[in-house]
């Protein structure tokens, strides 16, 4: 190895080092001098967090060559343009304006900023937006309009026309009345904006000296095979490695749990097995783990284990594998695992209402596997801890459920492992799954030392779950007048290469299949199978939007099959006071009329609009659709957070709301003080410390997922507040001092423990005979509008305009559910047009599963919150979330149907297929559309199956 010295002027200092010049990157340079706010996300120079200035210019460093810079050069980083006690005013303004969520992307987006700004003192919002897309700067969390609202402001402020105080939230004159649904700043926010927050490759970096690194093997050359054998003897003699880690290392443990959450699923073992020995079932599917002094010498003798495989069949979708001649995947269940029927009203007639109403349509839908795209893969460190507990930072989401999981796949008690979530660049949904925590957990307990695991973007797109996708067939009886009389649907959810999960999505399908209406006679049938493609995991929407594409669809079929405008269909069958939801119980709320007569003159004014707009070019359309989503667990959610008195008028949260962008810090914040406010009315921001995710100190205040978070949290809170008020107060009412409390020997900790079912007595899990139950404590609603332009010439289809109005309770941070239903609703703007993970071998990085850039999604989205007051949730908040990212993608299908005509039955909306229909019209043909799909039965002798089979939850 010949090394080079160099030397570049960074951020305003010469900084001699030495390097690769053959291996070394710009950023890998930056980094190791300490310069981590320069994030490398993709490696492949597609992302634009690593972003830096070279000689004047942004690039991406990830990319840029080390040989190929010119001793001297210049280059900024992050940390030169300010720091968290002098912001720069783009740092400052993306902390005040929202624009920081997960905060990954954050130091590439200012860095890039900083350049344009040194170029145009006085740019346009779409001058802005046209430089994020040149220089590849990728967000998925906020739908990048807060982010051009930062570049704006700063903008102005360094012109002189405005202050930092003009763009600050000033909560000193809200001490009396609360800081509820006010922007409160989150508290890690600058330390994301001055780069100086360390995620989990920086804290991998940062490690001590002797710490190990793994490097997964992971034979990706098919998608289902037999092991022969696994051949690692040349690796383990490679410079550097510790051992080479099998699954015969790990026996008996290696799995993770099983979990069946239907009576209707049928009986499986643990077949997630974190390392294979005997089958790949997926692509990406690791065999063993190669741990060595560093990471270069892990991947090196990672690449000289030889693996042996004897071809097997690959059933890589649904439909494949729920053939009559398709052979099991896992050898001790069928492909298709779970199954859950939905009935209601005169169900034992719907085929005859459909067949004889007045109007009825039907089709075939697929809701396609969505990439999360999180701009941080995973990374996760391990180590023993100062009191001889095994100890794991990684992105979970689920901190003691996947402390639960982990503990089972290293094979230790679990009182005997302590999990730590590190500041995390998003998720939306993949960290539930421990796979990778377990793994270097397992590490560390096989070699005795610290180890680091991470991996190439290629790797943690093959390795990590996506959403599930689903096939459906549906139909839907009108009667003469536009009311809805009966719905019929059969759906086929393909969970990939592991059953774990699939089953609970199923009850997502049954309860949001045509979600509000009123429809008074349903039969639905929701299936789940394995197939060897990537195995199905959480996604924000948990099911739900794969219903909508079906659901949504079909009311929009049938408006236009009737002639009559898609709102007022809408508006006659929604659900009213009294009606009841296809799971026969009555709404918890009904804010859908409400919602729709605000959402009436916004639509008639895009009618207008498109119809001026619209050529034979350029065709203009407005689609709209109903979604909404659940929150929480129903009877089994619990939540447990402490309030700690640490002074006078001092106070610490602990709690494990785990923040994966949506701004869990902030949320737990406005909770404790809201909780805090009736006993001590003049607590401060200032007066609370928050401290999470860290399962030492943090008691469970359960999972990130399911829009639960703040519901519980803030019910937890109230209790724990209370606690401590009662055993703070005299006998004359007043509150004794901290000190006071110490003296007389008072515990000055207080864990609030919140039960849903201790609260409400009504729940009941979805019947498994008929799907009727009721297994939630809140709901949020939405109801999206999509305005679009379709090039009639390409196929190619914009979204102009993205419209919410929901209803999510009472706000607790506008900044916060801003950022949730913009980052949603950018979410299912690509989910509808163009993000797909289906081919394995191409789909490696952002770039080529579809990631959405700055102008793919529109600057102009609204968001238009509902005065609503939940009377069951903490302060008279729902949730938020799920209901951003439920049925937005069909808003977007049916605007491109109401411009040309044409219908797109199987996601993602492609310029190809729109061009194809749009060719078809021309030719004055119907374009084409998927026959009925089969999946693995026909519907009506399936259910006379599971009818002549009863069972129950006893």
């Amino acid at each position: 190895m010949n090394l080079k010295k160099m030397t570049l002027n960074i951020n305003g200092a010469d900084r001699m080092f030495i390097c690769d010049p053959e291996k070394d990157t710009l950023a890998s340079v930056l980094r190791r001098l300490g310069l981590t706010g320069t994030k490398v996300g993709c490696g492949t120079g597609v992302c634009g967090a690593c972003s830096v200035i070279l000689n004047g210019k942004v690039v991406r460093s990830c990319t840029r060559k080390i040989n190929k810079i010119e001793e001297y050069s210049s280059v900024i980083t992050i940390e030169g343009i300010g720091n968290p006690l002098h912001p720069h005013p783009l740092q400052y303004a993306w902390v005040n304006l929202g624009a920081v969520q997960c905060g990954f992307c954050v130091p590439g987006f200012i860095v890039s900023a900083y350049a344009l700004l040194q170029e145009n003192s006085n740019p346009t919002r779409e001058d802005v937006r046209d430089w994020f897309q040149k220089h590849r700067n990728v967000c998925r969390c906020t739908g990048y309009k807060q982010i051009v609202d930062a570049v704006m402001e700063a903008a102005a402020i360094l012109r002189g026309e405005k202050t930092f105080e003009d763009i600050t939230y000033d909560w000193s004159k809200d001490i009396k009345e609360g800081f509820y649904g006010k922007p409160l700043v989150r508290p890690n926010a600058m330390a994301k904006a001055c780069g100086v927050c360390d995620y989990g490759d920086d804290i991998e970096l940062k490690m001590p000296a002797e710490s190990l690194h793994a490097v997964l093997v992971m034979p990706m050359k098919t998608n289902h095979a037999k092991i022969l054998n696994i051949d690692f003897e040349e690796a383990e003699k490679m410079p550097g490695v510790v051992k080479v880690i099998t699954a015969k290392d790990l026996a008996p443990a290696g799995k993770l749990m099983a979990y069946q959450f239907s009576p209707r699923t049928v009986e499986f073992e643990q077949t997630h097995k974190i390392l294979q020995d005997e089958k790949i079932v997926r692509w990406g599917d690791p065999v063993a783990m190669v741990v060595a002094d560093t990471k270069d010498h892990a991947r090196a003798a990672a690449n000289k284990v030889k693996v042996e495989l004897e071809q097997l069949t690959e059933y890589m979708n649904y439909l494949d594998a729920v053939k009559p001649d398709a052979e099991r995947i896992h050898a001790s269940f069928d492909n298709i695992y779970s199954q859950q029927p939905v009935l209601k009203g005169d169900y034992e007639h719907v085929p005859e209402m459909i067949d004889e109403a007045a109007y009825s349509v039907e089709g075939s839908f697929y809701s396609s596997r969505e990439p999360h795209m999180s701009i941080e893969g995973d990374t996760a460190q391990a180590y023993y801890d100062e009191d001889g507990k095994l100890c794991v930072h990684c992105k979970t989401m689920t901190l003691y459920f996947d402390r639960d999981d982990m503990a089972e796949a290293i094979g230790i008690p679990v009182e005997d492992l302590r999990v730590i979530e590190n500041p995390t660049g998003g998720s939306f949904g993949w960290a539930m799954n421990a796979a990778s925590y377990a793994l270097v957990g397992a590490a560390t307990k096989v070699t005795g030392m610290p180890v680091a695991l991470s991996m190439t973007y290629a790797e943690f797109m093959a390795f990590s779950g996506k959403r599930s996708p689903a096939f459906f067939n549906g139909r839907l009886a009108c009667d003469k007048d536009g009311k809805i009389i009966a719905g019929e649907f059969d759906s086929g959810l393909d969970n990939g290469a592991y059953p774990e999960m699939g089953d609970d999505k199923l009850t997502k399908i049954l309860r949001f299949m045509f979600f509000p209406y009123y429809v008074p006679n349903v039969v639905g049938l929701a299936r789940s199978a394995v197939t060897n493609h990537n195995f199905g995991v959480p996604y924000r929407g948990y099911g739900a939007p794969q219903a909508y594409t079906c659901g949504e669809a079909l009311i929009d079929m049938m408006a236009e099959k009737i002639g009559m405008d898609p709102f007022e269909f809408r508006y006659k069958n929604i659900a009213r006071p009294g009606d009841t939801n296809l799971n026969q119980r009555q709404f918890l709320q009904y804010p859908m009329e409400e919602m729709m007569d605000t959402l009436k003159p916004l639509y008639e004014e895009a009618v207008k609009r498109a119809k001026a707009e619209d050529t034979p070019e350029v065709r203009k359309g407005v689609g709209i659709a109903w979604g909404g989503y659940n929150v929480g667990l129903g009877g089994v959610d619990e939540a447990t957070v402490a309030i700690e008195l640490v002074g006078d008028g001092k106070f610490r949260k602990y709690d494990t709301w785990q923040d994966q962008g949506q701004g869990g810090d902030a949320g737990s914040l406005v909770c404790t003080l809201e909780a805090l406010r009736p006993y001590f009315p003049d607590v401060t921001p200032d007066d609370i410390k928050v401290i999470q995710t860290d399962s030492k100190y943090c008691p469970n205040t359960g999972e990130s997922a399911g829009s639960r978070s703040h519901f519980a949290n803030g019910k937890a809170s109230i209790v724990a507040a209370k606690m401590l008020a009662d055993a703070m107060r005299k006998e004359d009412g007043t509150y004794r001092t901290y000190q006071e409390m110490i003296d007389e020997g008072i515990p000055t900790r207080y864990d609030g423990h919140w039960v849903a079912a201790d609260e409400w007595d009504y729940f009941d899990f979805l019947d498994p005979n008929d799907g009727t139950g009721e297994p939630t404590y809140a709901y949020t609603y939405a109801l999206f509008m999509a305005e679009v332009s379709v090039e009639t010439a390409t196929g190619k289809t914009t979204v102009d305009k993205m419209t919410c109005i929901d209803w999510v309770g009472k706000v607790g941070n506008i900044q916060s559910v801003n950022g949730q239903a913009f980052g949603g609703m950018s979410h299912a703007i690509g989910f509808a047009l163009q993000e797909n993970y289906e081919d394995v071998r191409k789909d490696t990085n952002m770039l080529r599963a579809g990631v959405p850039y700055i102008k793919d999604i529109p600057d102009d989205m609204v968001a238009i919150h509902m005065d609503g007051y939940d009377e069951r949730g903490p302060f008279g908040s729902s949730g938020a979330s799920e209901a951003f990212q439920s049925s937005d993608h069909v808003a977007v299908i049916n605007a491109i149907n109401n411009a040309c005509g044409v219908r797109i039955y199987d996601l993602p909306a492609s310029p190809e297929k729109v061009k194809a229909g749009i060719d078809a019209i021309a030719r004055g043909e119907e374009p084409e559309k998927p026959g009925k799909y089969f999946l693995g039965s026909e519907l009506y002798e399936e259910l006379e199956n599971l009818k002549a089979n009863p069972l129950s939850w006893d």
